[in-house]
């Protein structure tokens, strides 16, 4: 949607104009149109009514009798053979539909039927092609749901200890798994593995004994048939002996086939909870490791026990692979738990991704932690549920659902919702779609299935697509109808010709169909090509081709020659000629509606959006300051005044002085210029608003800013279109006041705390000045050193002179 429209429709409504809303109903309806229009080419390009069904739902298939229905339009949307007067009683418009064919609700097991968790168990589709159809299934966990475990154990020398602990632990397993269901049922064997170098050695003394107290190594052995007998559990634990290998790896994917594979030996139930607890410290051999003992026979993925419970292939049949072993885990339903040591965890790890159902756990290095980890991955699996589909090929099935939760989660071909409990229903929407009819009718039947991993319930979905309409079916036909000049066959109010037949009817005669005698009348000149090139020829008429590669039946050249291209003009607002509104296109030329000019029809020819009032308020064109345009003002370079309707000035005030009193006496109240009465005739349309700026064409307004006589600073805005509507922004602009007397009590109160200040400095500085003089009095006290033998102001009580007369006569 282009900018323009998006204003349009966030304006007003009061400040639309005639003009704007005409202009918002034309694009509207214009977009409706191509929309419609881009459908019903789709529709168009389909010639029979199982080509029209596959289309999908929005295409209807008339077939009603009669001359002015085509194969060319017979296939259309609905609502458009309706107005083409279609009676709707003849219209084939299947829907997708429904049939349960087994729904049982959902039930706890008892002694005389199992229990149901999925529902339905079967239904009947019919499917109607690109219509994507929805219908819901649930899923609820029944109480006391049958659990059958299996264990496999590595009996290698390096789990001695933890078979002595497995034993004992026996009883306690079984009882905490009755805690959870009281339909339990246990099971064990155990495995080495195979009886050949380079994985034991083949010295005959280690074969026998391959370390001290060890038994015979062997590949697989099943020890314990399923049983709700723990004690027998215990038993054959405890009897079954440990030995020994050479390399690492074990031959652990040789006991899980045995064990999935043997159902009637293990004693696997059909309406149970299977699973397998496979527990070892070693990692594991694969398909292509038996090339080193010399074995190349692909594992066949059989039963192989022979009457003592012993997998009697080993020697002979290689090791499973990972991808063998994962179908036909998922193939038998059952759930594995990978118990080992925490050296092996990371390698198991990542095979439970590979494999579907399974989860994992750390071993304790002596399995004491066997229990709680088999109440721990039997409550992970029980408490999620996931659905996936199997034999969906050329379909598409997406699952949505909340779960117990708010939010929706959806998978394409799966699905998987966590935290279900005992007896908690979980709904999940289906949609299966196909896009395609294939060419050969037996596929149109097809069956796949949606089943919970680990389980052996499904829903088995049968698939009938309708690729082919009721009237086309063989006792509906009419061979060589003469409605269709006994030359074809008449089904659905259509003829379908013979070979070497054309035409509505099958009136043309195709066999000369090429030649130039028959492409004559389809040359508009000797030295042209039949129909230009762009059509063929029927009958001596055109039929012209569809324009481009694009698909789109309904745009095709036109003309008796197919000489025209009425797709090729300009196009304006991505509309051929500015829409059906403005123009129509005609042979590559823009044939315009009244009102349109140009090239492209985008030249409007009336001039009433160019119309505006002036200074003095009178219509005039453009303001008298620009000439109309295409219904656009383009302003006269020399005039001074620019915009959409050349009314603003930017270096002209006169507008916004005249304005001025208005605002100041409706929106302000003062009325220093314009006393009440004058302002209630010349000032009707002044508007108070929030905030300036917020319409739809933002172009056509401007803003003024003056002072009141608060000596405040007013904004307002006016439109050049229509002088009289001023929007005046509420708030304004003013000035704080000036608090003198704060202003007077702030300096006193400086003046006296600077002086306060200057006095405790000079105090500061005579006491520092007084101190560090006592200080150097003090120390000069004690450096003074007096004598005490003569008083200095002592004088002699006689005295003696000499006459220096006399001095040389002696």
């Amino acid at each position: 949607m282009s900018c323009k429209i998006q204003r349009l429709l966030s304006a007003r409504p009061h400040s639309l104009t005639v003009l704007q809303l005409v202009y918002l109903l034309a694009f509207l309806s214009t977009a409706v149109l191509t929309q419609e229009k881009d459908k019903s080419s789709k529709c168009l390009a389909m010639k029979t009514c199982g080509q029209c069904l596959a289309a999908g739902p929005p295409c209807g298939w008339c077939s009603q009798e009669g001359s002015k229905f085509t194969s060319h339009d017979r296939c259309n949307l609905v609502e458009l053979l309706v107005a083409n007067q279609c009676d709707p009683g003849f219209i084939v418009n299947p829907s997708s539909t429904i049939q349960y064919d087994k729904n049982q609700g959902p039930r706890n097991s008892d002694r005389y039927n199992d229990a149901v968790q999925l529902s339905p168990q079967e239904v009947t589709i019919k499917l109607r092609p690109n219509e994507p159809f929805k219908f819901s299934i649930s899923f609820r966990q029944a109480e006391n749901y049958p659990v059958d475990l299996y264990y496999v154990m590595d009996l290698s020398n390096s789990m001695e200890d933890d078979k002595a602990n497995l034993a004992r632990l026996g009883n306690t397993l079984a009882s905490e798994m009755n805690k959870i269901t009281q339909n339990f049922r246990l099971g064990f064997g155990s495995f080495v593995d195979k009886k050949t170098m380079p994985y034991v050695s083949t010295v005959p003394e280690k074969l026998a004994s391959p370390c001290t107290g060890c038994a015979a190594p062997y590949g697989f052995h099943h020890k314990l048939r399923l049983t709700d007998d723990t004690s027998r559990f215990e038993s054959e634990v405890i009897s079954a002996p440990i030995s020994g290998n050479l390399d690492s790896p074990e031959g652990g994917f040789d006991a899980i086939m045995q064990a999935i594979s043997c159902k009637n030996e293990i004693g696997w139930r059909n309406q149970s909870r299977k699973m397998l607890l496979f527990s070892t410290d070693a990692g594991f051999h694969y398909a292509g490791d038996g090339k080193l003992g010399g074995i190349v026979t692909p594992n066949d993925g059989q039963c192989h026990l022979d009457s003592d419970g012993f997998y009697k292939e080993s020697l002979n049949q290689d090791y499973p692979s990972i991808s063998q072993l994962s179908h036909h885990i998922a193939e038998k339903k059952v759930n594995v738990i990978f118990a080992v040591t925490q050296n092996q965890l990371p390698v198991y790890t990542k095979l439970s991704d590979f494999i579907e159902g399974s989860t994992f756990g750390e071993l304790a290095q002596d399995s004491a932690n066997i229990v709680e980890l088999v109440k721990e991955n039997y409550r992970k699996i029980s408490s999620s549920i996931e659905m996936k589909t199997e034999a969906d090929e050329d379909l598409s099935v997406v699952f949505k659902s909340r779960c117990l939760g708010t939010e929706i989660l959806e998978g394409t071909g799966s699905i998987r919702c966590d935290g279900l409990g005992i007896a908690q229903n979980v709904s999940i929407d289906v949609y299966v779609e196909s896009t395609t009819c294939p060419a050969d009718p037996r596929e149109w039947k097809k069956q796949f299935r949606i089943y919970p991993v680990g389980l052996a319930e499904k829903l088995v979905v049968n698939v009938e697509m309708e690729c082919e309409c009721e009237c086309e079916k063989p006792q509906y036909e009419e061979k060589h109808s003469r409605k269709c000049n006994n030359s074809g066959t008449y089904e659905c109010g259509a003829c379908t010709c013979d070979p070497g037949r054309y035409g509505i009817h099958c009136e043309c005669d195709g066999t000369t169909l090429g030649s130039a005698e028959y492409d004559a009348s389809c040359k508009r000149t000797n030295s042209s090509l039949p129909c230009e090139g762009r059509g063929t020829c029927y009958c001596g008429n055109c039929v012209c081709n569809p324009i481009g590669t694009t698909g789109d039946q309904s745009r095709r050249f036109s003309g008796s020659y197919c000489e025209c291209n009425d797709y090729s003009c300009d196009w304006v607002d991505e509309e051929l000629c500015g829409g059906p509104s403005r123009g129509r296109c005609k042979c590559g030329k823009c044939e315009c509606l009244p009102f349109w000019d140009g090239p492209s029809c985008s030249c409007s020819t009336r001039n009433d959006t160019c119309i505006t009032k002036n200074n003095q308020n009178k219509l005039t064109i453009c303001n008298d300051e620009g000439s109309c345009v295409c219904g656009k003002c383009q302003c006269y370079s020399y005039s001074l005044y620019l915009g959409p309707t050349c009314q603003d000035c930017p270096t002209c005030k006169e507008e916004c002085i005249q304005k001025q009193p208005c605002v100041q006496c409706a929106a302000l109240n003062q009325f220093s210029k314009l006393n009440k009465k004058q302002c209630e005739t010349l000032c009707p349309h002044v508007i108070i608003d929030k905030e300036l700026g917020h319409h739809e064409v933002p172009d056509e307004w401007r803003q003024c800013l003056f002072r009141d006589d608060e000596n405040c600073d007013v904004s307002f805005e006016y439109n050049y279109n229509n002088h009289t509507v001023i929007y005046v922004k509420e708030e304004k602009d003013c000035p704080k006041p000036v608090n003198i007397l704060a202003i007077i009590l702030g300096v006193i109160i400086g003046i006296i705390l600077i002086g306060l200040a200057l006095l405790l400095i000079w105090k500061l500085l005579v006491t520092i000045h007084d101190r560090r003089e006592f200080a150097r009095f003090e120390k000069e006290r004690e450096n003074a050193r007096w004598d005490m033998g003569e008083n200095p102001i002592y004088k002699q009580a006689t005295t003696s002179y000499k006459n220096p007369t006399y001095a040389n006569n002696r």
